[in-house]
């Protein structure tokens, strides 16, 4: 790897240490603890390694993207930025705020940037937009987990939800 090279792929790796930094101020507590959720809501330990993996390949393919674009900015990395937003975002919007509906909108928001990535990234770099699969999965499985938590504790308004 280049020295150049070396020096991006530190900097992908801390926007995405940034946005799990920020994300990781709000985390469940009693409340989350007190809601209702379905029985397919997985146990609290499995979060930690599987956005720890999460993590690794949104690095490697931001990075990916950049040096295969010869370090132009693409419409990949346009999404690439967007999805770190909407990521970062989650957490306030959930357990900080409460606001179980609207995280439910940036879910799907991520969502939507998350495959714009994957599709953008896929001509530049197949390897890309493939890191970006479990991700997908993962979110769309982690939306659909929030939804249900709408319907069960009827918190279907924007506001906060005690």
């Amino acid at each position: 790897m280049r020295i150049n090279a070396l020096g991006t792929f530190a900097v992908f790796a801390a926007l995405v240490g940034v946005s799990a930094y920020v994300g990781s101020w709000f985390r469940p507590d009693a409340w989350y603890r007190r809601l209702r959720k379905p029985e397919w809501n997985p146990p609290s330990w499995v979060f930690a390694p599987v956005w720890t993996l999460l993590y690794v390949a949104m690095t490697f393919a931001g990075w990916l993207v950049w040096e295969d674009a010869n370090r132009a900015w693409t419409t990949a990395l346009t999404f690439w930025v967007l999805q770190l937003l909407f990521n970062s975002l989650w957490p306030w919007l959930f357990f900080g705020r409460h606001w179980i509906a609207v995280a439910a909108m940036d879910s799907a928001a991520l969502l939507l940037a998350i495959g714009g990535f994957m599709f953008a990234a896929a001509p530049i770099n197949e390897w890309a937009a493939m890191l970006f699969a479990p991700y997908v999965l993962w979110v769309a499985f982690a939306t659909a987990l929030n939804i249900a938590i709408v319907r069960l504790t009827g918190s279907g308004t924007l506001g906060r939800q005690t």
